[in-house]
């Protein structure tokens, strides 16, 4: 909660001052009544009744009924009209695009295959195409459309938005993806890393929620962590923060594709794992293994708990090094729930020194495979300046260090959320 704000100067500077700080503080939770505006930003109930008035003229808020502690309630959020973001996620195999607005409402949402190793200018192409279709469904101009959070499989550079590691993604390299994709749609776009992205994702909505130091394990066709620190996502100098997928466990291993050898990625990617049951399973998917494993798979179920075990070896040192309060797994490999969790966490907890003050705990993530998407739609959020009158609206991107000018934002598909 804030403290009472004092702000100096003429009568109309701290009405816009006051007009800001309640735009701004509902845009920080998605929705609040107005009892909860009084908390959360110290002003007096009469200032925000009259101001919340004023707002609901000028089409920046909206109002509908709710109930809080068993009592009716107006629920304020921004207004539809103020904009929509999107959040497109790149997968290996895989493209998805949301929609969201500033109501903490995704509107729409699609995604649809790619081919293995797919370039730069066929994904941002489809990228592009897909937004404006959604956009469309939706009845929604694309000056409606304020910014774009883009989540690819890679370390990022946000200042640049370039992968910050060549050979992780074959035909990305030295691209400014997010000047790139701008160019595409015209509107202003920031970059992140899936496994970032889907920690701040998991921080504001998931399982991390009120948890200040937590590591997202992203288990998927590849290994990546994101990492919050006091409250914060914590991305490293130029990125390269929680790649844990290129730590060497097999120094006589095979080539990884960032050229060291032996790295995580090389033994508990999608790739390494399905080879393993090659000879025995034939062709399976990742979604097979997983399936097959729950389903009571015992060759599955095996390779699924080996790879929870090699995984949470590697997560040891990073939890050991940074003593978070919570670990999160997710990613595909997660859908097996404990059959990858269960080993990950006792690999962790075996190989960290216990902590009999506050154990670290090791919990599955609770957003599933929407976790990525939804945190690039928190990441357009973050980014954008929702000014207090409606014809001054304007966006601003993150700055060179990659942190934004607001603070974490909500999104979910529930009409309601709590104050926290």
């Amino acid at each position: 909660m804030r403290g009472r704000v004092a702000i100096s100067g003429s009568q109309s500077s701290l009405r816009e001052a006051n007009r800001a700080l309640i735009v701004d503080t509902i845009k920080r939770y998605g929705g609040l009544t107005q009892v909860e505006l009084v908390a959360a930003t110290g002003l007096s109930p009469a200032t925000i009744s009259t101001i919340v008035k004023e707002l609901l003229g000028g089409g920046i808020v909206d109002t509908q009924n709710t109930t809080r502690s068993g009592r009716r309630a107006q629920m304020v959020t921004l207004a539809r009209r103020v904009g929509l973001v999107a959040g497109v996620q790149f997968g290996h195999r895989h493209l998805k695009v949301a929609l969201g607005d500033f109501g903490r409402t995704i509107v729409a949402e699609q995604q649809m295959p790619l081919p293995v190793d797919h370039r730069s200018d066929t994904g941002l192409d489809r990228a592009a195409l897909l937004v404006v279709e959604l956009l469309e469904s939706v009845g929604a101009p694309i000056e409606e459309l304020l910014t774009i959070g883009l989540a690819v499989p890679a370390p990022v550079d946000v200042s640049t938005g370039e992968i910050s590691v060549h050979g992780i993604m074959r035909g990305w390299d030295g691209q400014q993806l997010g000047q790139v994709m701008s160019e595409r749609l015209a509107r202003p776009v920031v970059v992140d890393n899936d496994a970032n992205v889907a920690a701040l994702a998991e921080h504001e909505l998931g399982a991390a929620r009120g948890f200040q130091d937590v590591v997202y394990v992203r288990a998927s066709y590849s290994t990546g962590a994101g990492i919050i620190l006091n409250g914060h996502l914590h991305r490293g100098f130029a990125g390269t923060a929680g790649e844990i997928g290129h730590v060497q466990v097999d120094p006589s291993g095979s080539i990884c594709r960032c050229g060291n050898r032996g790295c995580l990625d090389t033994v508990v990617s999608s790739t390494a794992l399905l080879d393993l049951l090659r000879g025995s399973h034939g062709d399976l998917t990742l979604r097979d293994l997983v399936a097959k494993g729950i389903a009571g798979d015992l060759g599955c179920r095996r390779v699924l708990a080996d790879a929870g075990d090699r995984i949470g070896s590697v997560v040891a040192m990073l939890a050991g090094t940074l003593n978070p309060q919570l670990v999160v797994v997710g990613g595909e490999l997660a859908g097996a729930g404990e059959l990858v969790v269960g080993p990950l966490r006792q690999a962790v907890l075996r190989h960290i020194a216990p902590n009999t003050v506050a154990p670290l705990q090791v919990v599955a993530g609770e957003l599933g495979e929407e976790a990525e998407v939804t945190g690039a739609l928190l990441l357009a959020l973050r980014s954008t300046e929702v000014a207090t009158h409606y014809e001054t609206i304007s966006t601003t991107p993150e700055g060179s260090d990659g942190t934004a000018a607001a603070e974490d934002l909500s999104l979910t598909r529930r009409t309601e959320g709590d104050l926290t």
